[in-house]
């Protein structure tokens, strides 16, 4: 068992009630204090400067690991080196070590979660996302093709996805812009050029990689646990109505890598062991490289809401990520499965999460129905697509016997076209 992941560790430090953040989650960030910039994990609503615990003499590492504006550092010491520092910080942080509360050098590592900035987490050298929702996928091809055929034929075979952008992935806080290019919104006539008109939000999960194997080798869906650090909220924002003029032949463009926007904490693998559960029976059965053996999936609730201009949000999705159809797992073997190298850093969308029921969609297209309906706001006013100021808000956590670890937010506001 991971010590960590006890579920009778209790923290010195106030954890309140419904917090993403107890004992059993000790995700890990980038925080910003002063001039300070370090590397940080949370508990409760205290943040700890990893950098200043590391000069104490504690996780036997140099303290310049810590002393970063990206994991990345820490990331590539591999997952039996960042499992012994979760490990410690749950031993410094135990009730078993309430005298740790009146030691005045570790009460100086720890800030209040209101007194720093959260910076983006990590490097992302490079981005994937994957297409592995099936609901999603049959909702789309219902949409744009056939109820009778929405799935396309190569869709139950292979974990569908593409090459993103990493540039434009950005932090909880970053406010984006509204994009603009290419539509073609009547067939008979020519395309115009504009600010985008259906910008929509994609709920998703990503997940981060550890350092891979050489150019040419493949990571097998046994081994992709021990390659992947850990796992964020992931909104995979989509100008639907450039996407649809762009994407033949060659897929998304300028529709989709304009911004991504991710929570600030990294949950590591290690601290959602507890909440695996059975996935989906895959027909027709999948070739050798993407079986798998054991729960792989995991039980994750995830929240959307929008909040107009100076109202209240309205909350426009309820879903789970084990509504997936490809796990993590099978999505790394099949990036790899060519040769294709990982490193550490790297990230990997899931696609948009959407389950059966119209409350678990995962993206405005699919809650309108490809606007052919509005959602009500809180002041009354009406959504199919997201407009100028409005603040899109994602939430995840997972729970089981009272421990309920979670990831936070990640919460964006769209202003107008520059």
């Amino acid at each position: 068992m991971i010590k960590a992941n006890n579920p009778e560790l209790k923290s010195w430090i106030e954890v309140p009630e419904n917090s993403d953040f107890p004992i059993q989650n000790i995700p890990f960030g980038v925080a910003k204090s002063g001039k300070q910039v370090f590397v940080a994990s949370r508990i409760g609503d205290t943040v700890i400067n990893l950098h200043q615990l590391a000069k104490l003499g504690y996780f036997d590492v140099d303290s310049d690991v810590f002393k970063s504006y990206k994991l990345n550092k820490f990331i590539k010491l591999g997952k039996a080196f960042t499992r012994q520092v979760r490990d410690e910080i749950s031993v410094i942080f135990s009730l078993d070590n309430v005298a740790n509360k009146d030691n005045e050098k570790i009460k100086a590592v720890l800030y209040s979660i209101n007194e720093v900035e959260m910076l983006m987490p990590v490097r992302v050298g490079d981005y994937t996302d994957f297409y592995s929702s099936e609901q999603h996928a049959y909702n789309v091809g219902c949409m744009f093709r056939d109820p009778n055929n929405a799935l396309l034929p190569n869709w139950k075979h292979i974990p569908v996805g593409y090459h993103g952008r990493s540039s434009s992935i950005v932090v909880s806080g970053t406010p984006i812009h509204r994009p603009k290019g290419q539509q073609k919104p009547n067939d008979n006539e020519p395309p115009v050029f504009g600010p985008c008109k259906l910008l929509d939000f994609e709920l998703e999960m990503a997940f981060v990689t550890y350092n891979g194997k050489a150019l040419g080798q493949s990571i097998s869906t046994k081994e992709a646990d021990d390659y992947i650090f850990g796992m964020c909220i992931f909104n995979d924002w989509s100008a639907r109505d450039i996407q649809k003029w762009e994407y033949v032949p060659l897929g998304p463009f300028l529709a989709k890598n304009f911004a991504s926007s991710i929570s600030p904490w990294i949950v590591t693998l290690d601290a959602l062991e507890p909440f695996r559960v059975e996935g989906p029976v895959q027909e027709p059965k999948v070739f050798d490289y993407l079986q798998y053996e054991g729960d792989k999936h995991i039980d994750i609730n995830l929240e959307v809401a929008i909040q107009p201009e100076n109202t209240k949000e309205k909350v426009v999705s309820n879903s789970n990520y084990k509504y997936m159809y490809w796990n993590m797992n099978q999505q790394l073997a099949h990036h790899t499965v060519n040769g294709c190298n990982i490193k550490a850093g790297d990230m990997m969308a899931s696609g948009t999460i959407s389950g059966n029921d119209e409350s678990a969609y995962g993206s405005m297209l699919e809650v309108s129905w490809k606007g052919s309906k509005s959602v009500a706001m809180t002041d009354g006013s009406e959504r199919k697509f997201i407009l100028d100021n409005d603040t899109v808000i994602m939430r995840g956590f997972a729970q089981k016997n009272g421990v309920r670890v979670g990831f936070g937010e990640v919460k964006t506001k769209v202003l107008p076209t520059v």
